[in-house]
């Protein structure tokens, strides 16, 4: 007889609709609070708190803290683990239906992976972020985040006002019940002042959905069907980008020499500041070092 297989409860059926893996292991807990860096005045807003291993230590290090879980079925876990906490805040809410505060904060959570696309929106449109630590699936935080070597359309537009890095991997086992796959901290920081001029950034996302959309079988095509082709060309080379470069290969620093390029900014106005993180190695005879401002 074939070995009887695992009632599936309601509680499992549950946790598969919510996409819920809880972190069962305390190095990755650790790693989580260490990777946000929670200031002691700082406010904290915790997607997905689920009953509570995070939010304890994430409390212990911040100023004020609210804690979002839909889930009733651990709510009153959440609440016994809070219920010493005064500087903690229980909304049984849905975080993506809350306005954001008014004031500075940073976003932390082990999110539920099939809202990941929404919870990164969220955060990208609420003007008072400083950060977001999430805990995502590995393969996404690896793809916004250039550790492929590739770089994708939401990382590149967002560059200019957003940092984006991988903080730190979480395996599978670390989990319960145990995903498919190993989990990533990505880490989502707003720039302290932009690296390009508040008014330029719409001429700049238009350029990146330009190069982004295919249109011509290249980078360099796409381009030209805005721009003229030496000036396209001539931008090309001094971001030391092939013309038949897929669009993926491009680092968001040299989308920001090809904006300046391309549309002549003023180099005063739309100096590419420091504090970028060097870029992957080069790979196919692709340049090996940011390109220098102009």
């Amino acid at each position: 007889m074939a070995p009887r297989r695992p009632r599936t409860t309601a509680r499992d059926r549950s946790r598969r609709v919510l996409s819920q893996n809880f972190l069962a292991d305390p190095a990755a807990v650790a790693r989580m609070v260490r990777a946000a860096r929670p200031g002691p005045d700082d406010l904290l807003l915790e997607v997905g708190a689920g009953d509570g291993r995070l939010t304890r230590p994430l409390a212990a290090r911040c100023g004020r803290l609210i804690a979002y879980e839909v889930d009733s079925a651990v709510l009153p876990a959440l609440a016994a683990v809070c219920a010493d906490l005064p500087q903690v805040q229980v909304r049984p809410t849905d975080f993506l239906a809350a306005a954001p505060p008014d004031e500075p904060f940073a976003v932390v959570g082990n999110i539920p992976w099939s809202l990941t696309a929404a919870v990164v929106r969220w955060c990208l449109a609420a003007p008072g972020l400083r950060s977001a630590t999430l805990l995502t699936q590995l393969e996404y935080a690896r793809k916004r985040t250039g550790d492929h070597g590739r770089w994708s359309r939401l990382t590149v537009l967002t560059w200019p006002e957003h940092h984006w890095r991988l903080a730190g991997r979480v395996p599978r086992a670390a989990f319960r019940p145990v995903p498919a796959a190993d989990g990533g901290i990505l880490r989502l920081e707003r720039r302290p002042e932009p690296l390009l001029p508040p008014a330029a950034l719409p001429a700049y996302r238009r350029l990146v959905e330009l190069g982004f959309g295919g249109v011509g079988g290249s980078l360099a095509a796409s381009l030209r069907t805005a721009h003229p082709r030496g000036r396209v060309d001539g931008a090309l080379r001094a971001a030391r980008l092939d013309p038949d470069i897929p669009v993926g290969l491009v680092w968001p620093e040299q989308w920001l020499v090809l904006f300046r390029l391309l549309h002549a900014v003023d180099p005063g106005a739309a100096r590419i500041r420091p504090g970028c993180p060097a870029p992957h190695s080069a790979r196919r005879g692709i340049r090996t070092a940011p390109p220098a401002a102009p």
